[in-house]
Parts: C-alpha cells; sequence; structure tokens
C-alpha cells in the first residue's frame, strides 16, 4: 500500500520557503528562525501536510498507482534488468546501500544514489541540482548509458505496446505511452514516499516523551554548537543548497566538480546539494560518494571542519564535540526517522 499524501502547496512553498509553515517553532521568538554566530536560518519544524504538485501534473490514485508500476519495471532499461526502484530500494530507505549502484549492463557511476524520501520538496534534483523537477529527474536515469542505458526513443514504443500499459495510460492521461507520461506518472507515485511523524515531529507538536534525553540533548546541540541547521535546516532539513564540505572524492571518478557541471560558477566547484536527514539511518552509505559508511563517521568528519580546499564553504570549521555530544546528536538523527511505509510489490502490467 501507498501511503496517499495529500497534492498541492502554495508557490512560495514549492519555492523553497517550507519554513514558513504556521508548524514552525523557533526558540528565540524570530518568527520560525535560529541564529548560529550571527547567522539567521529557518528553524527545523514538521513537514507541511501538502506536498508541492505543479498544476501541469496533479495527482491522483490511478497515476500514482501507474507510477508505481513504472518505478518497479525493468522494462525501462536497455536490456531489461533494472528499474528505478533498484537502485532506489524500499527496503534500503529507498536509497541504494551500495557505495555505488550498478546499471543494466554492470556498470558503476561515481555518486550515491541519493534517497527519494521527500524529493518531492526539492525544488532541484540530483546531487547536482541539474534537473528543476521531478518530472525531468524520472526520465533522466533512462537515457543515462551507465544507468538504465535506454532511449527516450525506444522505451516509449517499447511500454507503448504492452496492452496492461495501453489500458492505463488511456485512463490516466486520455491518449498513449509518451515520454512525458512516464515522466509524470513515475513522479506522481515519488511525491507520496514522504518520511514524516518521526520521534521529532511527535515532540516539537507537544508530546515531549517521543524523545529521550539524549535526543533532546542532540536537538540542541544540532541547532547550536554542532551548527548542523545551518544547512541542514526547515521541516525538510535541507536549504536546498549546494555546499563544498571538503568530502573525501572516493570511486572511480578522480575528481567531481558537482555542482559547478551545472553552473560552471568557479565557487560551485566541488558543491553538491544539501541531502534531507528524514530518515537518515535508513540510507546508508554518506556523502555524495558514498565515502562515510556511518553517521559516526559523518560526524566524525564534521567534527574536524572538512578537509580543507579553496572552495570550502564558510560554514565548514572544527567543532570540538565531545564524544558524549557526539553520541547525542547521534540520538537526535535517529529520532528523525519517520513512519514506516507499507510498500508492496506492484503487479505489472502484461
Amino acid at each position: 500500500m501507498v501511503r496517499w499524501i495529500k497534492p498541492g502547496i502554495c508557490c512560495a512553498v514549492a519555492c523553497g520557503l517550507l519554513s514558513m509553515s504556521p508548524m514552525v517553532h523557533a526558540d528565540d521568538g524570530m518568527n520560525g528562525m535560529v541564529v548560529v554566530e550571527g547567522i539567521s536560518v529557518p528553524d527545523i519544524a514538521p513537514l507541511p501536510a501538502y506536498v508541492p504538485t505543479p498544476p501541469t501534473n496533479l495527482s491522483y490514485v490511478q497515476k500514482v498507482e501507474l507510477g508505481k508500476q513504472l518505478y518497479f519495471d525493468t522494462r525501462l532499461s536497455k536490456n531489461n534488468s533494472v528499474s528505478c526502484a533498484f537502485c532506489h530500494n524500499p527496503g534500503t530507505g529507498f536509497a541504494d546501500a551500495r557505495q555505488f549502484s550498478i546499471g543494466a549492463f554492470g556498470t558503476a557511476g561515481g555518486r550515491q544514489a541519493p534517497t527519494v524520501y521527500n524529493t518531492g520538496f526539492l525544488p532541484l534534483q540530483f546531487w547536482d541540482g541539474r534537473a528543476g523537477s521531478l518530472e525531468e529527474q524520472a526520465i533522466g536515469p533512462i537515457h543515462n548509458p551507465i544507468e538504465m542505458a535506454e532511449t527516450h526513443e525506444t522505451v516509449v514504443p517499447k511500454i507503448a505496446k504492452i496492452p496492461g500499459y495501453q489500458k492505463q495510460f488511456q485512463l490516466v492521461f486520455g491518449g498513449g505511452a509518451s515520454l512525458q507520461h512516464i515522466a509524470e506518472a513515475i513522479a506522481a507515485f515519488e511525491r507520496t514516499i514522504v518520511s514524516q511523524n518521526s520521534a521529532f515531529d511527535k515532540y516539537v507538536l507537544g508530546d515531549q516523551k517521543a524523545m529521550d534525553e539524549a535526543a533532546v540533548r542532540g536537538m540542541a546541540l544540532f541547532k547550536g554548537k554542532a551548527r548542523c541547521i545551518l544547512c541542514h535546516n526547515g521541516p525538510n532539513f535541507t536549504d536546498n543548497q549546494f555546499h563544498n564540505l571538503g568530502v573525501p572524492q572516493a570511486g572511480p571518478l578522480k575528481e567531481d566538480l558537482g555542482r559547478f557541471l551545472v553552473s560552471r560558477r568557479e565557487h560551485d566547484k566541488g558543491a553538491f546539494k544539501t541531502p534531507t536527514l528524514r530518515s537518515i539511518v535508513e540510507t546508508a552509505p554518506y556523502m555524495h560518494d558514498g565515502v562515510f559508511k556511518t553517521l559516526e563517521e559523518v560526524i566524525e568528519f564534521k567534527n574536524t571542519g572538512g578537509r580543507a580546499n579553496p572552495n570550502l564553504s564558510p560554514l565548514m570549521k572544527p567543532l570540538n564535540l565531545t564524544a558524549e555530544e557526539k553520541a547525542d546528536l547521534i540520538a537526535f538523527l535517529r529520532a528523525l526517522t519517520g513512519e514506516p511505509l507499507k510498500i508492496t510489490m506492484p503487479k505489472l502490467p502484461k
């Protein structure tokens, strides 16, 4: 079963102003803002009740179900061997437990597959933000030679000739299969993949027993000494920006320029999108290249202030966290785990 999440939200929220939700509570009385060392950022808070949905792709049950089938269908790949779920597995936090995903012909990429959790709240997709919508993201891997290795020109007739899909595309879109329809259906399903109702959410909404003392201390560190909130802020725990953290480069790529490959701005070299921290314990390994296997390794790296380089974010600095403080941060991060999603393998059309 796919948990239905209400579609639609105001333009301001869709553009990244999620912190303006009335559910946001500030510690300092600044209308939902927190100040850390003179820097003001949106406070962390429960998610809004609605997922941002473009008016050109309204969600309804039949479209979501079609998108779910396509998400699990290996026929979107060249040799019918991999699906979206192959790299964004519901069993591993809609991410990939491997450091680098394996494509249709056994090839490995150079970046870790990010989670699908809460991507409906993100204005830009992929680690480098090269896609401006979930619809655009959904069809990107299809024609990537090291992922699904198909082409947009051949995948549409392949799907369109399947009788079961013919009936569903006609029902949902009033016409046959097309690349746009495939993209819209998958995106509609992905917008239902939401991590919410965590212990943190319950705690800030009034259940003082939802988080233990270690997690409460960890939240204070998150919003203070550990400076995590400077990037991981707002209801989705991300500023939707790109930062160079000095992450060690691992994998087949000798160098990954990140956001620079999209923006061509010098200061974006080595910068990658701030990921959501919701259900973060489910989505190891971490960072754009999966270089860290555990959250403990991530915190230890952040504690050092990152690896020095010409484009290191000015937000990175040594934190001088104690062993107890590191443990408290981990406790808080665990409290961000959302309610389990009951995703079952759909019956694919023939």
